[in-house]
């Protein structure tokens, strides 16, 4: 065997066991192989097979070919996903331009039908609003009467009182709702002082500060709902009224600002003394209820995090104290969250005291009998600054009106008795009745 020969043969092996053990092979290295291989075989004897080599080479080429392919299917969910995503994202945004402009743009309403009966809604609370917006107003001819002319997010009262909600963010006006129902709903902005089940007559009075040449009328019903809600209860202590700031309404939410805020203030005047200081920074709040006790921790979160940065001289005289008559505050719920909620008053500083009993309030304090372990009762005079009422809710003088008028409600203390159907006990009229408080 000559020596061209054997060179042929070591090069044409050496280059098939480099095909097999390459990871991949691109077309260029293909080209110049086959380039090599042509030049080999025109070197080589007659018994070297070119045929069989070429396809032993494509052989080896196609089992590491597909290796780009694996690639590809391993992102193919990635874009899948990002796609989806896209997509989504463009829908979502569709659909809301979509229910803003229809917000906008209410359809044409359904004039009243005088053949279709009067139904009168009292309030634009919980309960009413709830109704209104289940309501297929077609059916009958609406009317709702109202003093105030939006709906209040109540949960979030305390928070506006410190300015950690905006008082705005929890009213939606009730022609807002109204307005998108698809036969036209009347509203009178007026309170609601006598209800006549004799004669299905309404009397409401306008109280607004813009008065009109008519302030006080009559409106008649086929159908009477009554979801006026409650008033504050005071128990008939002398100087509540007078003295206290409640916690029902955005205006008292503002009032209780400003006052909080005309403490601090004068409690930083010039010359003022150590002990109206004192008096001015106890802020007490009567009430040991869901919004007593929310109120209370705002306000002395309100202290820690913007007061005392803003005025750190007085930030060893600011002191909250929660009376409640009760054993314990937050007596609905139960014992876990009562032993939390007074953990964590304790740690925040917050002063409980229980079992106390408010008997008399002035303008600058608060006269309460507290009860101590022993049984034994002594009585307690607390300088204030700010005095917020919020032990409950009492009936408004249009229900207790109309509950002297109806005999099956002589029992009744809370409020209208109604049946599982919400409907007024012992009513010869179309008469319901919605029993939230707030």
């Amino acid at each position: 065997m000559t020596a061209s020969r054997l060179i042929m043969r070591a090069s044409a092996s050496s280059i098939g066991r480099t095909f097999t053990k390459a990871a991949a092979l691109t077309p260029a290295t293909y080209r110049s192989l086959s380039s090599s291989s042509s030049i080999l075989t025109r070197a080589r004897p007659s018994s070297f097979d070119n045929n069989k080599f070429q396809r032993s080479f494509r052989r080896a080429y196609a089992d590491v070919a597909p290796a780009p392919a694996k690639k590809a299917r391993r992102f193919r969910f990635f874009r899948f996903l990002w796609r989806l995503t896209y997509l989504s994202t463009i829908g979502g945004t569709a659909y809301l331009a979509y229910g803003v402009w229809e917000l906008r743009h209410p359809e044409e309403q359904f004039e009243p039908d005088p053949s279709k009966k009067n139904l009168v809604i009292l309030g634009t609370g919980w309960g009413a609003v709830s109704l209104l917006k289940k309501l297929d107003t077609e059916n009958y001819n609406v009317i709702v009467i109202s003093p105030r002319n939006y709906f209040l997010f109540t949960p979030l009262l305390p928070s506006c009182t410190t300015g950690t909600v905006e008082h705005r963010s929890i009213m939606e006006p009730i022609r807002s709702i109204t307005r998108h129902k698809q036969a036209a709903v009347k509203f009178y902005e007026a309170e609601a002082t006598k209800i006549d089940p004799e004669r299905k007559v309404v009397t409401i009075d306008d109280n607004s500060d813009i008065k009109g040449a008519t302030n006080k009328t009559e409106v008649s019903y086929d159908m009477l709902v009554v979801s006026v809600g409650a008033e504050n209860a005071t128990f008939g202590i002398p100087g509540v009224k007078e003295h206290s700031c409640f916690l029902k309404e955005i205006g008292d939410a503002q009032q209780i600002r400003k006052r909080i805020m005309d403490c601090v203030e004068t409690a930083t005047f010039k010359d003022q003394t150590p002990e109206e200081v004192e008096r001015l920074l106890h802020m007490v709040v009567v009430g040991g209820g869901p919004t007593g006790v929310e109120f209370a921790g705002e306000l002395q979160d309100f202290f820690d995090q913007d007061i005392k940065k803003w005025v750190p001289e007085i930030s060893d005289k600011f002191k909250v104290t929660l009376i409640e008559a009760l054993p314990n505050v937050l007596p609905m719920f139960s014992k876990q969250l009562i032993d939390y909620t007074e953990s964590t008053f304790k740690e925040e500083k917050i002063t409980i005291m229980t079992k106390t009993a408010v008997k008399k309030v002035t303008d600058k304090t608060v006269e309460a009998e507290a009860t101590g372990p022993d049984g034994k009762k002594t009585m307690e005079i607390m300088p204030y600054g700010l005095l917020v009422w919020a032990t409950g809710n009492a009936v408004r003088p249009v229900v207790r009106d109309l509950m002297s008028q109806i005999p099956a409600q002589k029992d009744s203390r809370r409020g209208l008795a109604v049946n599982e159907y919400l409907v007024v006990q012992g009513r010869s009229f179309p008469c319901s009745a919605f029993q939230y408080h707030g």
